[in-house]
């Protein structure tokens, strides 16, 4: 594979040509309604459109990555976005519009290349600061949003529309020219790989994280600049600088996401990132004014922007195997979350004259993705016990107070022949071999209850009938009010050291 450092150059500037094209009708709005009529109602759908292509497309895109490769799947995302650019610079209804920013979605789309080409250059432990390094492509829904206008005043924003099928044909050049041939291809089936990972909750949960935290990127990229213009008076130009604004932040804390995430835990971090997002939706809420409504946009954009990148991380670290297509539902639900804000909070003030329910619903998801990720976080330690006792070379028994089998691991299996399906819900009696008398029972169990643990040699019998010697070491185990839940048993068979000393 060649160089993974102009690889990463590559494919970043390549997103952010896409996401330079993914919010043209957007952030040109105003100069477009000044030639081309729109109600408030056709104005929310014009903007939302492009994100539906732009989320849905992701899923097919992130496989085919995996597929073909980076420098393929761009190659045809640049050349299919010459159609829409050029359409819309020509149009002048309300359908053109509708049509040109649907394919335009192709822009927002090629995010799924770099999540999936990129991580195949670098080792795990820097996957978190190397999406979060191409995640800095978001900049391109800044640079269009931002300079768009102020080229708009100058030549027209049909001109200006244009002038980006130059930066389309440029980048179309280089992906032809420095793209890798030679990436690593995964050629595996699609419906093999969704039902691989479908029942999987972990991938909608992380879908759900994405939802809220890239979707309220998306989201307040699209709706800022017309709202902004009709809410607080703001020249276009004005606008669209606050809304870059934005876009810039949120985008370069990104890669301090992923950073932070291969540093520490991922899942603390998600858990700061939406109580901040909760905060800060209740602020925009009651926010009266320009100066309140920057605070909580400008806080929401460090909150989401932060999660974007921790998010990313997680995504390897749970399918490996599944990355294209998992890197693709998990990128298409963010998109997703883009689409239906800027609708919500518009038929919300149509209907109460306030946008305080829509910014309050934002607050809410985000307070719900809080509680799943406090979920997930016990979850993913108790995975990590878990497989370290099923890691271990002793047998263990876990039985509750009433000596009934809860729990064994493949140690126990491999020494006393017993399956974990044969054993769970038997007393642990199960395993008696009639070489000790009742006094020897009592005398432990005794000592357990006084001193909480037993330590001694035992003979069981193995699940064929032969006798084996085993150092046995239970333990009690108390809930917080002290009382005796379980007993936990380890075993280290003394049987074969035992005949090899004979020999």
């Amino acid at each position: 594979m060649r160089n993974p450092s102009l690889q990463l150059s590559l494919q970043t500037s390549s997103l952010v040509v896409g996401f330079m094209m993914w919010v043209l009708i957007s952030s040109l709005m105003p100069s477009i309604q000044e030639d081309i009529a729109l109600t408030p109602g056709q104005v929310s759908l014009v903007t939302a459109i492009p994100v539906i292509l732009g989320s849905l497309l992701r899923i097919p895109v992130g496989f085919y990555t995996n597929r073909f490769g980076a420098r393929t799947i761009n190659l045809i995302s640049l050349i299919t976005l010459l159609f829409p650019v050029f359409y819309i610079s020509i149009a002048d209804s309300f359908i053109d519009l509708v049509i040109g920013g649907f394919i335009l979605g192709v822009g927002g789309a090629t995010f799924s290349i770099g999540v999936t080409s990129l991580p195949k250059y670098y080792p795990k432990e820097k996957h978190g600061l190397i999406n979060g390094i191409y995640g800095v492509g978001n900049i391109g829904t800044a640079i269009t949003t931002f300079a768009a206008p102020v080229i708009a005043e100058s030549i027209g924003w049909q001109q200006t529309v244009q002038l980006y099928l130059i930066l389309i044909i440029l980048f179309a050049a280089l992906n032809f020219i420095l793209g890798d041939k030679k990436e690593t291809k995964v050629k595996n089936s699609m419906l093999e790989q969704i039902k691989g990972v479908y029942r999987n909750s972990t991938l909608w949960f992380l879908s759900l994280f994405y939802f809220v935290t890239f979707g309220a990127f998306v989201a307040f990229t699209v709706f800022l600049p017309n709202f902004l213009v009709n809410n607080f008076n703001l020249t276009p130009v004005d606008a669209g600088l606050r809304t870059a604004g934005f876009i810039t932040l949120a985008t370069f804390v990104r890669p301090l996401g992923g950073w932070l995430a291969d540093k520490f835990n991922a899942y603390i971090i998600l858990m700061f990132i939406f109580v901040g997002v909760t905060i800060s939706g209740i602020l925009l809420s009651f926010s009266p004014n320009i100066e309140w409504y920057s605070v909580g946009s400008l806080a929401v954009a460090i909150a989401v922007g932060i999660g974007n990148g921790t998010i990313f991380k997680l995504v390897p670290f749970h399918f490996s195997k599944q990355a294209g297509i998992v890197n693709g539902i998990v990128s298409a639900m963010g998109g997703l979350g883009g689409f239906f804000p800027p609708i919500l909070l518009t038929t919300v003030y149509n209907m109460t004259g306030t946008y305080a329910i829509g910014f309050m619903a934002l607050s809410q998801f985000a307070l719900v993705s809080f509680v799943i990720v406090i979920f997930m976080y016990y979850q993913d330690h108790k995975n990590i016990e878990r497989k370290i006792v099923d890691g271990s070379t002793e047998g263990i028994m876990v039985t509750d107070r009433n000596g009934d089998i809860q729990y064994v691991n493949p140690a126990f299996t491999q020494m006393t022949g017993y399956t974990a399906v044969e054993a769970i819900g038997s007393k642990s009696t199960l395993l008696n071999s009639g070489k000790h008398d009742p006094s020897f029972y009592n005398e432990m169990w005794t000592t357990i209850y006084e001193n909480g643990y037993w330590k001694g040699e035992i003979w069981n019998k193995r699940n064929n009938g032969e006798l084996f010697k085993v150092l046995v070491t239970i333990h009690s185990i108390n809930n917080n009010v002290d009382e005796i839940k379980y007993y936990v048993g380890r075993f280290t068979d003394l049987s074969n050291s035992a005949e090899e000393l004979k020999e």
